[in-house]
């Protein structure tokens, strides 16, 4: 199944981020994401196939 992810759009991922928040942002899409955590603000970057495993849902998609 091919799911379309777009900036502005908030993941749930299956690890918890150190912070303890498990929610993010995603920032940049494409080849890389760049997603931002809700909880403490970090920035990170993944690739591609790493980001679609690590996904567990779409919590909510910002209004542009």
């Amino acid at each position: 199944m091919l799911v379309k992810y777009n900036v502005g759009d908030v993941v749930r991922m299956r690890k918890v981020h150190p912070c303890g928040g498990d929610l993010w942002e995603i920032m940049r899409t494409g080849i890389d994401f760049r997603l931002r955590c809700l909880k403490c603000g970090r920035v990170i970057m993944l690739p591609r196939p790493k980001f679609e495993k690590s996904v567990r849902s779409i919590q909510t998609v910002k209004a542009k």
